[in-house]
């Protein structure tokens, strides 16, 4: 009897061993309705209600004004009011508003708005289209080209003008070289009627010129040099002699120590006048000498850049200059007019150059600043912007 029931008690849960595995693979098979793509809802073209109904779009020029009741009615549509147009089928309960050239920012019309189509606007003849991104633009005046250039393209009203130098000149640092004596680098903008000088005798011109410099300047250094020796022993010679004649009786020097220059009277006696040392902090500046680098006053050569670069583009500049996004975010904040925030930005910049040592002092910016900034004019393609600047600094 025993032995009866451990046969049925193993028989029991091999059972159920095998129906536990029946059902997992049976879950693991993946059925057909799972695997098929569903069935599109609606014909190409058409559009699905809120009811499930499919219903078709309307026209170009038109808008919805209700939807299709029931499968194979059509909807109802109405043309767009004036003013306003839809250029693709749409199934919007609105048309879109015609736009306007705006005359104030250099636009003509090329076509009125129509139902089918929104108003086409271009720049007005003299002025070319600059993107600002993917959609907004601006017209811009065309570029004239300048000395010893040449129209290679005219201007349009979609593209600048582009210009090129004239023969026998060649386009270096932002303006048009002549190619007398150029190199082989350059030969290929040239006549070919001109000399091509290479490197090797390049080199020898630059030896040639050194040393007719050096041929110049060796005998007027030392009589310069002679000249001032003589000078400097002379007055020394004097200055010795008035302290010996000045001593007080004790022998003890007098204390007011002066400086001698010659007296302009003649005298049979050796004449001086003597004349109190001036304190170095109060030499008139006429005395300074002409080699000072130039500089420039920050605030005037800024006003100078706002009124010559486009409003557009004098955030683009001033991160080229390194100003940060978060220094030109604060200057928005702190200044409304837009002008003023600008002014901020390259005020920022050109304080951070003189911190770093390439700006003046007292209000003035070295030329080294002004310099890196006309670079980064340049590479902005406003050359005349940069020629503007270097006009009226003086700079060559």
């Amino acid at each position: 009897m025993m032995a009866a029931d451990g046969l049925a008690g193993r028989l029991t849960k091999k059972n159920l061993a095998g129906t536990i595995l029946l059902l997992l693979m049976c879950m693991s098979i993946p059925t057909l309705t799972l695997s098929e793509p569903p069935e599109e809802l609606c014909p190409h073209g058409d559009y699905e209600t809120d009811k499930g109904i499919c219903c078709n779009k309307c026209s170009r020029g038109q808008k919805l004004l209700e939807d299709c009741n029931a499968k194979g009615q059509r909807s109802k549509c109405v043309t767009c009011p004036d003013k306003e147009y839809t250029d693709q089928e749409n199934y919007s309960p609105n048309c879109n508003r015609c736009g306007t050239c705006k005359v104030s920012k250099n636009e003509v019309t090329v076509s009125a708005c129509q139902k089918t189509q929104n108003t086409v606007c271009r720049c007005k003849d003299g002025y070319y289209k600059k993107a600002i991104d993917s959609e907004a633009y601006e017209c811009l005046r065309c570029t004239s080209c300048g000395e010893k250039e040449k129209e290679k393209r005219t201007c349009t009203p979609e593209k600048n003008t582009e210009c090129e130098c004239i023969e026998n000149y060649y386009r270096a640092k932002g303006k048009c070289t002549p190619c007398m004596n150029c190199t082989a680098e350059c030969r290929h903008h040239c006549s070919t009627s001109l000399p091509v000088t290479t490197k090797a005798s390049t080199n020898d011109q630059y030896l040639n010129k050194i040393i007719a410099v050096f041929a110049f300047i060796a005998p007027v250094s030392v009589m310069v040099v002679v000249l001032v020796t003589y000078v400097a022993t002379k007055r020394f010679t004097k200055k010795k002699l008035l302290k010996r004649s000045n001593l007080p009786s004790d022998g003890s020097p007098d204390p007011c120590e002066q400086v001698l220059v010659h007296s302009e009277e003649p005298s049979d006696n050796m004449g001086v006048t003597a004349v109190p040392q001036s304190p170095v902090g109060e030499q008139e500046p006429s005395n300074l000498p002409d080699c000072i680098p130039l500089e420039i006053k920050t605030p005037d050569l800024i006003y100078t850049v706002l009124d010559l670069v486009p409003v557009l583009q004098v955030k683009q500049l001033v991160r080229s200059l390194g100003v940060k996004d978060a220094e030109i975010e604060q200057a928005e904040m702190d200044h409304r007019s837009c002008r003023e925030a600008h002014y901020q930005m390259l005020r920022v910049w050109a304080e951070r150059g003189s911190h770093a040592g390439a700006g003046g002092r007292g209000g003035m910016m070295h030329w080294h600043l002004l310099q890196e900034l006309l670079d980064e004019v340049r590479k902005m393609h406003l050359g005349h912007a940069a020629e503007e600047l270097e006009t009226k600094y003086g700079i060559q």
